[in-house]
């Protein structure tokens, strides 16, 4: 009996070795995963047997969708010219002609535009159609039509086209499909159409690398789609797309050194966009609430210098005389909070906060005084449309 016992004892410390040196060199053999899951910190590492994420193999039903409502524009401008004083010499006339005044073609524009409605109304950028005398559409079917300018809205950078009829015939123009801003999420692939450098319509593509980008002094109002997507000059009032090929922007600016695409490209949202486009197909222009405030960023500094508890909100750091702020009590010095309700993070916000109120009406402001929360009811006014100064 005892010898069984010894036998017994021995082959199980033998096996608990073999165990241990495979554990510890193949843990694979026992079913186990890596090293890495002795790591000393929490780590969360993929699951086993999950399938990747799979690419669509082609955009071409996506591009095929949109690239018929995508289309280019030509801009030309007519300057006058001056009699010179030396034509007024009847003996310079005599050898050099009479000179007449007059206005002759001269600048001339390029670039995009989308068809947003089978009655013929286009968007695009303002600074595509700014100052023109004539505008043309080249359509994607190779016909080339006069269009009308709408209204335009320098602040947000939007502008409305409409080509009506031709020949006295009406038109049925291929309007693209909206998408929703709901839906739109950084990572989603996006297509960028448009006229670059006017070599023809194109289409590049990336993802969305980012939304809600402000604070750049592009637009006054600034609320924009950043994507990697290749946008360049020309590009300008052309289509962003999802991958189902609905427009979710108007494609605005780049940064860029070089004056070629970088990678970083801005589009106006098509929820904003269409909030213009309506107001100035209704109305002709587009109405802003305005309450005459001048604020300024609050930044770590002045927050402990004020003894604020956050950097967030607006310092009001001036209020015009007479101006519905002034009406409504609000005082330089005081911290805008909130906005009916809705938090101001920064001067930014409390601007696009107060346009889109309806003049009118009365509105909650929210403010910091001296430490202590107070209401203020503002009257919203009738912001004056500016014309943004270009360089």
């Amino acid at each position: 009996m005892r010898r069984l016992w010894l036998i017994f004892a021995q082959t199980v410390t033998l096996g608990l070795a073999v165990f241990f040196v495979v554990g510890t060199l193949k843990p694979e053999w026992l079913g186990k995963g890596p090293a890495t899951a002795h790591s000393i910190v929490a780590l969360q590492e993929s699951a086993k047997g999950v399938a990747p994420v799979l690419v669509a193999p082609s955009y071409r039903e996506a591009a095929k969708k949109a690239l018929p409502s995508v289309v280019h524009i030509f801009t030309s401008q007519k300057v006058k010219t001056r009699r010179h004083p030396l034509l007024d010499d009847p003996a310079f006339r005599h050898f050099f002609g009479d000179g007449q005044e007059g206005d002759t073609p001269s600048s001339s524009g390029l670039g995009s535009g989308v068809i947003v409605s089978a009655s013929g109304y286009i968007l695009t950028n303002f600074h595509v159609v700014e100052a023109a005398d004539q505008i043309e559409i080249a359509l994607s079917d190779g016909r080339n039509l006069n269009a009308r300018l709408v209204g335009s809205d320098p602040e947000s950078d939007l502008a409305v086209l409409q080509i009506s009829e031709v020949n006295g015939k009406a038109l049925s123009l291929p309007a693209i499909t909206l998408g929703r801003m709901d839906d739109v999420l950084v990572g989603d692939v996006t297509l960028a159409i448009g006229n670059p450098f006017g070599v023809g319509q194109t289409v590049t593509m990336g993802i969305i690398s980012a939304l809600g980008r402000s604070h750049l002094g592009i637009n006054t109002f600034e609320n924009f789609i950043q994507t990697d997507a290749a946008i360049n000059p020309g590009n300008s009032g052309g289509a962003l797309v999802d991958s189902q090929g609905n427009l979710i922007g108007i494609n605005t600016a780049i940064y860029s050194r070089s004056g070629g695409s970088l990678g970083i490209g801005f589009a106006i949202p098509i929820s904003i966009a269409r909030n213009v486009m309506e107001q100035i197909i209704q109305t002709g222009t587009v109405t802003r609430g305005w309450i005459g405030v001048e604020a300024q960023e609050i930044t770590i500094d002045l927050a402990e210098s004020f003894g604020l508890p956050d950097t967030r909100g607006a310092l009001i750091a001036g209020v015009q005389r007479g101006s519905p702020a002034d009406a409504g009590g609000i005082k330089p010095g005081d911290i805008l909070l909130a906005v009916d309700g809705r938090a101001v993070k920064d001067p930014q916000g409390m601007l696009d906060l107060i346009a889109g109120q309806k003049p009118g009406e009365t509105i909650s402001f929210q403010l910091r005084r001296q430490n202590k929360l107070l209401d203020a009811a503002v009257k919203i006014g009738k912001r004056a449309p500016q014309r943004r100064e270009r360089e």
